[in-house]
Order: C-alpha cells, then structure tokens, then sequence
C-alpha cells in the first residue's frame, strides 16, 4: 500500500510584522515538502497572519508551487537528497522522537485511548510553549519580529468579511437546498446512519460502512450538520479534556525581562486584592484553531495568572456566562477566523447583561490593525496581534488592571 501524503505551509511560522518576508518562508516549505515527496501540498498565503487571503496572496501562493514544479525541476528527481549525510542524520533523529511518541501512546490503549486522555495535545501545547518562549526571549530569532524590525510598517491591502451577510448567505443557500431535495429519501438515509451506529455502539457486525452510508447520504443533499446529528443521536458529541500545562513557558523564559516584571505585577496585585488575577480565554464560533489560545493560557500561568479556558465552539452568551461564574478579572477572546468584529461586541453586551462589564475584555489573534478602531469603540482594553510577546501582553494586562 503506498502512503500518500498531503501537506501544508506552516501557519505558525506566518507573520504580520513585514508581511512580505512569508512569502520566502513559504517558499521554502513547500520546496521542503516537495523535496519530501508529498503527494498533495498546500501553500499559505502572505497575509494569512493579519486576515483571510485576498486574491492577490492567494495568487502568490498558488504560484509558489507552479514555480517550483516548472521551473526548478526538482519534481523530475526521484531523490534528490539521495546520499546527503545532514538529511539522513536529521531523518533517523526525528524517526527515533517519534518512535517515542508511538510508543508513548502505545502504552495507554493506541490513539483513541490517548485523545480521551489528553496526552497528544497536551504534547503539542508543551512544544508550542516551549517556542513561544523561545522566541519571546529572543533566544530563537524570527526576522520581522524579534531582529531587524521595522520602525513604521504601512498597512497591506486585506480581505473584508462580512460575517452577517455570510450567514445570511449560507441560511438561504441551506433553505434553497432543503426545499428542492427528497426529503422522504433524506431521513430515510440520516435513519440508516443513525441505526449503524448504534450497531457499532452495541458491539454488533454491522452490515453498513457509516463512511459509506454518509457519502450516500450527502448525496441525497442532507448536510453535513445533519449527519452529525444522526450520530450524535446515539453517541452524543465528544467533548476534549480541557488541560491547562505549566512552567513551561517559564522554564525558557529566565533571561527574559518582561517575564520577571509580568511575575512582579502578578504578585502585587495578589497582594493588594487577596488573590492573583484572574483571566478567561475564550475561543468562540466557529473557530476550531486553539493553539495560540493555549499557549497564551500557559504562558499567563507561568507569569502568575489564575486561567480559566473555555472550550471551543462557544456562543457568546455561553462565554460570558463562564467568565461571570469564575469570577474573572479579564476576559480574553481569541479569534483566528474572522469572526471579532461580530463575536467581540455580543460577549461584551452579553457582559453587561448579567452585571459585569467590570470585566476588562482583551482580544488577540488574527486582527487587522484596520479593524482596531472598532473593537476599542466596542468597549475592548486592549489588541495584541500576531507575533506579540507573552510576557508583555500580561505586563500591558496588568498595568490596564491596576488603573482600574
């Protein structure tokens, strides 16, 4: 059987500051991954850390790979790393860490068993951390963002998205494709996937493939949200373990100044209020992306916060309602896909709904510094985009928290 591989950019490696140095960052990783033999590979955008891509950087990335399948003839090499004595030694390393890993979720039960734990994110987080700090205290340099950073940057041409008439849009695309479908053949085919899964639930051979039954089924035109549904029915919706890790961050962090003054800002305020400040991060909508906020969450705990951290997917009342019921000093929403300027208004309204618009709100992520403005109009404390520091985001968090 042959192993096919798609591959893509890495986001995380993508920066707002001078935006246009991802385009060699890009380039480079994808040349990576063709080197690698990938089967499929995706290309990130220049401008993917300030917003979604406009036709212009999608352009560029779609003729990165064009470039590198026509131009650089690498794809007519079956090998063309063949005998290099680096790559082969960087190979039989990352093989043997990742054979720890195997082996590592081996001993609880295989994949399955793991995810129910928590261990796989939990080591993603830490290795994110680890980085986040790194780069932080300028012991692991990013051109743009810790070494030769521009003075004054003007702002890039960036992608306007109008979440309200999206939705409006995709309601009425649902309601046009529901009215002009066999809705009797519909449910008959959402039962099928329904009784399936019970079968499996059960323990029973079963004489269907649920993946069968379900390309079946949105052939039919039943949605993916109905599918869903029809397995939720009997297995109900998984929920992740919500773990927050620690001294990781702090344990790259020693030399790193605006980490030791976060940790005296903590400490006074806990000495003036009784308690350390406390801060909610909140991933709300449709924004499946958590990393960041996760690596933010470690990154305030290690400078003295108490965090709470919200699961993914949540409403806005839902995100109030928790930073109310923790008793939270701030609340800090993290968004990646376009969606602050609707969500970030609705939590604060729902804030003051329940009595609590003391409760700074802060918001960080995939930001256009165009859209600043708005969200400081709407009522938030403070932005920290891409490529912000930890430790500074909790020393500014701080000095906001003891104004008020």
């Amino acid at each position: 059987m042959a192993l096919r591989t798609h591959s893509q950019t890495s986001g995380w490696s993508l920066t707002e500051q001078d935006p246009f140095n991802n385009v060699g960052r890009t380039c480079i990783e994808a040349m990576a991954a063709v080197l690698g033999h990938t089967q499929s590979l995706h290309t990130n955008a220049l401008d993917e850390a300030i917003a979604l891509p406009t036709d212009f950087s999608a352009r560029i990335a779609r003729n990165t790979q064009i470039y590198i399948q026509n131009e650089t003839k690498v794809c007519k090499q079956i090998d063309p790393w063949a005998g290099s004595y680096y790559v082969e030694t960087l190979t039989n390393e990352i093989v043997h860490k990742a054979w720890e890993h195997i082996q590592e979720i081996e001993k609880l039960g295989g994949m399955a068993k793991a995810i129910e734990t928590g261990l796989p994110k939990m080591r993603i987080e830490e290795a994110a951390a680890r980085t986040q700090a790194r780069i932080d205290s300028g012991a692991q340099t990013i051109v743009g963002i810790n070494k030769y950073r521009l003075e004054h940057e003007d702002p890039i041409d960036i992608l306007e998205v109008d979440n309200t008439a999206v939705r409006k849009q995709q309601e009425a695309s649902l309601a046009e494709l529901r009215a002009n479908r066999d809705e009797a053949a519909c449910k008959a085919a959402l039962a099928e996937i329904t009784k399936c899964v019970q079968e499996f639930k059960d323990g029973k051979k079963s004489e269907n493939n649920l993946l069968d039954l379900a390309v079946k089924a949105a052939g039919l035109r039943c949605s993916l949200g109905e599918i869903s549904d029809a397995c939720e029915a009997v297995v109900g919706r998984y929920k992740a373990i919500i773990r927050t890790i620690s001294n990781v961050y702090s344990s790259e962090s020693k030399s790193d100044k605006d980490f030791e003054v976060a940790c005296q800002l903590t400490e006074q305020f806990a000495q003036k209020n009784g308690r350390r400040p406390r801060i909610m991060i909140a991933k709300m909508g449709q924004d499946g992306h958590d990393r960041g906020a996760k690596v933010c969450a470690t990154g305030y705990a290690d400078c003295g916060f108490d965090v709470d951290m919200g699961p993914l997917f949540q409403t806005p009342a839902e995100s109030a309602r928790q930073a109310v019921e923790n008793d939270v000093n701030v609340l800090g929403v993290s968004s990646l896909a376009a969606g602050h300027k609707t969500l970030v208004p609705q939590v604060i309204e729902e804030l003051k709904k329940l009595g609590r618009e003391d409760i700074l709100v802060i918001a960080g992520g995939v930001i256009p510094a165009q859209d600043y403005d708005f969200l400081y109009q709407a009522g938030v404390a403070a932005i920290f985009g891409p490529g912000t520091s930890v430790a500074k985001a909790a020393c500014e968090i701080m000095k906001i928290l003891n104004e008020d």
